[in-house]
């Protein structure tokens, strides 16, 4: 008699590296679809429709909607690194995941100044805390999810997918933003912008189905069996991880890249004479070549470890940012999309795709998902507020490149240095990560 085999589902405490990471990238391109959407309107959209004025106090003020989730984030982080790391990484995910979207298509549903006044913009405030609370369980726990999930040798590679699927959000946001930036100005702050802040709903649907098959990871299945999950996370870290902690917030400033090029720039451009739908073509394309980089550059860490990686992409954003921004007045596009493609997915993509497996690497299972969500949210409060800060040093002027171009190279260089501090963690097993023997190799171990 035959029999028809059917494939398994997952049992818990199975390592499904490739099932983590199309969780962890599915669940990243939700959260930075709808992050990079709220990003892109307070450059382009918020200071004609939520305050009184328009013009460049409008936009200090749109922007600084925009770093109030950078705010909610640290605070987020405490709470949902305690539960991540006391029932799980899974359930946290699954929360997550459901209040952006809430909180995204809700920002589509707001009442302009016109209105209500003043109470649009604090509506709008609330809604982009509920964004940033949700942001700062996300890339933590679908890194450490991914992380212990995958084989000791390929770690850097499957996490860098959790940020590849950032990449993902910020290419659909755009492309959907472009078609109802080129409406009539009436249609488009009136109705239009709105419709891209309502498919957010869609697009959790197709991530929450996804995410619900994935268990628990075999780490964390093991501590919890072995009762070694503490009841207090915040305690152990404190004590035997705060150089980690310290260490993992300013490498976190790497950030602060992002955001400039996909939130300031957009203003930038805009001010110089580029079309607002060019500066978004800008950022997609750039990103599409991240899409292709980052795998590369977490196979590259796996290979010569995570620190070269991670501070080569920290030093050449930082030598290519004045290039790019200078590029944007010239009238040359050919140039811009090139210097684009090269200051991103050559030069940030690398430490953007390392991080997750270098940060998470730190840490023990026992308080992984709370060192990372809570170290990389504080070092995250300086990309937030990046946006206001250089717009009102007059970074978004005629001639503002050099307050753009100086303050990420100073960003860049902190970053690097302390990445320059940490250990490298490429050939440690992953149940030694965080502990006395992490800086132990292996051959080591075995003749001891």
């Amino acid at each position: 008699m035959t029999t028809t085999s059917r494939p398994h589902p997952q049992a818990p405490g199975e390592r499904t590296p490739r099932r983590a990471a199309l969780a962890s990238f599915m669940g990243s391109a939700v959260e930075y679809y709808d992050f990079f959407l709220f990003g892109a309107a307070a450059a382009l959209i918020f200071p004609h429709v939520f305050f009184p004025s328009d013009d460049d106090a409008a936009l200090v003020m749109s922007f600084a909607t925009f770093g109030f989730a950078y705010i909610a984030r640290p605070i987020g982080a405490v709470i949902l690194g305690h539960f991540g790391d006391r029932v799980g990484r899974q359930r946290v995910l699954m929360f997550t995941l459901v209040l952006m979207g809430l909180s995204t298509f809700l920002v589509g549903c707001l009442p302009s100044y016109d209105r209500i006044g003043w109470l649009a913009p604090v509506l709008l405030v609330l809604c982009r805390l509920m964004q940033g609370l949700s942001a700062a369980g996300e890339q933590a726990g679908a890194s450490s999810l991914t992380l212990e999930h995958s084989p000791d040798h390929q770690r850097s590679f499957f996490t860098s997918w959790t940020l590849t699927g950032t990449q993902g959000g910020l290419i659909l946001a755009s492309l959907i933003m472009i078609p109802f930036m080129a409406l009539p100005d009436e249609a488009k702050y009136s109705w239009g912008w709105r419709v891209p802040f309502w498919l957010s709903a869609v697009v959790v649907v197709v991530a929450y189905f996804i995410r619900r098959q994935l268990h628990e990871t075999p780490e964390f299945t093991q501590a919890k069996e072995a009762g070694e999950i503490a009841k207090m996370p915040l305690v152990p870290l404190m004590r035997d991880h705060w150089r980690d902690v310290l260490r993992v917030i300013l490498c976190a400033f790497i950030a602060v890249v992002s955001t400039v090029f996909a939130n300031l720039a957009l203003a930038y451009g805009k001010k110089v004479g580029l079309d607002a739908d060019l500066t978004l073509w800008l950022v997609v394309v750039a990103n599409v070549g991240a899409l292709l980089t980052q795998p590369f550059f977490g196979k590259l860490a796996d290979r010569i470890g995570r620190k070269p990686v991670f501070i080569y992409g920290a030093l050449s954003s930082a030598a290519l940012m004045p290039f790019y921004m200078i590029s944007m007045s010239q009238g040359n596009h050919l140039i811009t999309f090139a210097l684009a493609v090269a200051t991103f997915s050559f030069g940030y993509a690398a430490a953007n795709a390392v991080w997750p497996s270098f940060y998470g690497e730190m840490f023990s299972t026992r308080v992984r998902f709370s060192g990372m969500a809570i170290g990389t949210q504080l070092g995250f409060l300086m990309a937030g507020f990046a946006p206001s800060i250089v717009t009102a040093l007059g970074g978004v002027r005629e001639g503002g490149w050099t307050v753009i171009s100086i303050f990420t190279a100073v960003i860049c260089l902190i970053a690097a240095a302390a990445a320059l501090t940490a250990r490298e963690t490429k050939d440690v097993p992953t149940a030694q990560l965080g502990t006395r023997t992490d800086a132990v190799s292996p051959k080591e171990l075995v003749l001891r």
